[in-house]
């Protein structure tokens, strides 16, 4: 049996929460692979369960035996856990790369020494204030560059570590909240706990980010372990780690923790449509700024024919400087709402040797960094970085991707752009508006970085992605559907999540998270995007959205009579809605009622002649009863205008063909193939075939006039 199939069946048992089963497996997989050390931590297990299971065959009485059971079940997910752990190394070279990297040099890896490092780099950062101005620069250089290498490392050895004990977990707690270790340290950290454990799900290090987010009083380190503890929480093993679910919901107490998730679950919505979004600026708002830029920065070199052009027609400038505020706006806007605007802009300067380091994605902007700090010891170049970065727009994957580019460019641009550019000569408006900090802001930014990493870094695909969406809309990010949360304080914010599901078109995700909603969260929103009018109705017998959903709804299943009644009830309680009254004449045309139909039609077109939605109803009616006269002359004048919809075109035709204007109507009805099927060759089902033959429209002619179009 294969590795994948023999580990498959322990995982299956495992989230069945069968222990004695997953047991049974291992042991067959190791019979297939064996392992000493992990045969002997099989050993261990077995052993105690059939000393719990002997007991048991026994009759004997253990009020412990349930705890005891939860516990070798998590030791035999350990075991598993670690089992795949060596798999995936040898499966994926670059993480293989990393593991046997760190682990083969001389570095201490104990967390005592761990955390002395850490602490001894901000002793040593202090200590430089008191160094002599000659010698401060340099060893303040060998430091900073000495502490990045080994913060790489701690990363690359986070990354790939298997899985941790309680223990370990408490004391990186410890370290993630200590003020005597640097903020930029423990963010960086937390980004690789959160990477680790979505590549395998740890309880210690999912229980170290919620820990971490509950004591940590830094907000940056607060908002990363949130991100960290939303994107790994995971349903597969809940019968493993039950535990899971009582950490959720200590922590959900807090309003503030649900309002908190509740942005979050948003932000990551505007990530999964960033795709879509950057369509929109590159094909949309993108040429229009370019466009009336250009043509604003030629003024100085406009021709003599150009500057005449200009006193007669001051209005065309006018009308340019608006549709460059106008685009500049829309795009503002995006942003504003969380657009991510950025991402595609700065995408191709992630090929820079700085991003060679996985750790570099993912690390807090600070001006020491090894690998940018030369250029922004330069106090002309950090007035110009400090006059952009003070906007807030950018995350600090992009800072970096712009002091980066600017340090490649700066040297090759002209004397005077360059000065103007060291003097802050410029408007950062162009930037979009400036953003205030919040905590919102702080974990839309990681959100940021983390985004390019999963999209643009060269081993993105050896790595576990919460954003891929091959298989599902929400890839990994829909933490409101997790049964984890229901019937939690959660509930009633799902209502927010819906609606913004269902505003970027994500349909599914939407009617997923509608599943989930407790009963007692069910009100009249609920049942109207569930469509479920009868209780809506129950709640509010004249609520008109429930009233026309109930009519559509039985409109749809061709129960015309039913739904007349509810049209009608709908005209009863909101007469002055001309689409309600349009309703009940579409259900009156449908059961051949024609007179009655034209009676309220005949009326409505009186008061409202230009009124396209009511001629078209009339139109229809006037076919179908015959008159078809009248019926032509609202159909050349409906085809006729801007507002003509595609239907128009078939039902003329048909109006046409009754006619005996067979030559016009097969135009028609051409016209109206091309729209709507693409050229693709016509099926008889193209015409309703049986209100034809009511008509005197025969297989013979209708076979025809299929050839014909």
């Amino acid at each position: 049996m294969a590795t994948n199939e023999s580990l498959k069946l322990v995982d299956e048992a495992l989230q069945a929460g069968n222990c004695g089963w997953a047991i049974r497996n291992m042991e067959n997989y190791l019979a297939a692979w064996p392992e000493q050390h992990t045969s002997e931590k099989l050993a261990e297990v077995r052993e105690d369960y059939s000393r719990m299971e002997d007991y048991w065959l026994h009759g004997g009485e253990d009020p412990q035996r349930a705890d005891l059971y939860q516990r070798l079940l998590q030791r035999m997910y350990v075991l598993y856990a670690n089992v795949v752990h060596y798999h995936r190394m040898k499966a994926s070279p670059y993480q293989n790369s990393l593991y046997t990297r760190v682990r083969q040099g001389q570095r201490n890896w104990s967390l005592a020494a761990i955390r002395q490092e850490m602490e001894g780099f901000v002793s040593n950062v202090a200590m430089l204030q008191l160094e002599p101005d000659d010698k401060r620069k340099a060893k303040s250089v060998a430091l900073y560059k000495d502490h990045q290498q080994q913060m790489n490392q701690l990363f690359e050895y986070v990354l790939t570590s298997r899985q941790w004990s309680d223990g370990v977990g408490d004391k990186f707690v410890e370290m993630l909240t200590s003020p005597t270790i640097d903020t930029i340290d423990q963010q960086l950290l937390i980004a690789a706990v959160m990477l680790s454990l979505l590549n395998q799900f740890d309880m210690a290090k999912f229980r170290t980010l919620t820990e971490v987010y509950r004591l940590s009083q830094d907000e940056a380190v607060r908002q990363r372990a949130l991100v960290g503890w939303v994107l790994s929480a995971s349903e597969t093993y809940r019968k493993v780690y039950p535990e899971q679910r009582e950490l959720l919901l200590k922590l959900l107490q807090s309003e503030q923790v649900c309002q908190e998730l509740t942005e979050l679950q948003i932000q990551l919505i505007y990530c999964l449509n960033e795709e879509k979004d950057s369509r929109t600026i590159q094909k949309e708002i993108m040429p229009d700024l370019l466009k009336s830029s250009s043509k604003m920065m030629a003024n100085d070199i406009e021709t003599e024919e150009e500057r005449l052009e200009e006193v007669l027609h001051p209005e065309v400038s006018e009308e340019r400087m608006e549709h460059l505020e106008n685009s500049m706006r829309r795009m503002q806007d995006m942003q504003k709402e969380g657009v991510d605007v950025f991402y595609h802009g700065f995408s191709q300067i992630k090929r820079y040797p700085f991003f060679y380091d996985i750790s570099n994605w993912l690390v807090p902007f600070y001006a020491q960094h090894p690998d940018i700090a030369q250029f922004m010891t330069n106090s002309k170049n950090l007035y110009l970085l400090n006059k952009v970065f003070a906007a807030n727009v950018f995350c600090n994957s992009d800072k970096y991707s712009f002091v980066v580019a600017i340090h490649d460019v700066i040297n090759q641009l002209p004397q005077q752009v360059r000065e103007m550019l060291q003097r802050g000569e410029f408007s950062a408006d162009e930037l979009g508006e400036s953003i205030e900090p919040s905590v919102a802001l702080e974990r839309r930014l990681y959100l940021m970085d983390i985004y390019r990493f999963f999209r643009l870094y060269p081993h993105r695909a050896e790595l576990a992605n919460p954003f891929d969406v091959t298989a599902d809309e929400m890839g990994g990010c829909d933490f409101f559907s997790l049964s984890l949360l229901s019937d939690t304080p959660i509930e009633k914010y799902k209502v927010q999540i819906v609606r913004q599901l269902k505003k970027h078109q994500m349909n599914r995700a939407a009617q997923r998270l509608l599943q989930t909603f407790a009963a007692s969260c069910r009100d009249m929103q609920y049942y109207l995007w569930t469509q479920d009018y009868d209780h809506a109705l129950q709640l509010n017998p004249r609520h008109e959205r429930a009233l026309l959903g109930k009519g559509r709804q039985l409109y749809d299943q061709g129960r015309y009579e039913e739904a007349l009644t509810w049209f009608e009830q709908l005209t009863d309680y909101y007469p002055e809605k001309t689409s309600n009254q349009l309703y009940v004449a579409i259900c009156l045309v449908q059961l051949e009622r024609y007179e009655e139909a034209l009676k309220p039609l005949y009326r409505l077109n009186y008061e409202q002649p230009d009124n396209n939605a009511v001629n078209r109803v009339l139109a229809w009616t006037l076919t179908c009863q015959g008159k078809l006269e009248q019926a032509a002359n609202i159909y050349e004048q409906l085809v006729g205008r801007e507002q003509q919809k595609d239907d128009d075109l078939k039902n003329y035709g048909y109006c046409l063909w009754l006619q005996g204007r067979v030559g016009r109507a097969s135009e028609l009805f051409r016209q109206y193939s091309q729209r709507y099927q693409q050229n693709t060759v016509l099926q008889a089902d193209f015409f309703d075939i049986d209100w034809l033959k009511k008509r005197g429209i025969n297989d013979v002619e209708i076979n025809m006039m299929l050839s014909l179009v």
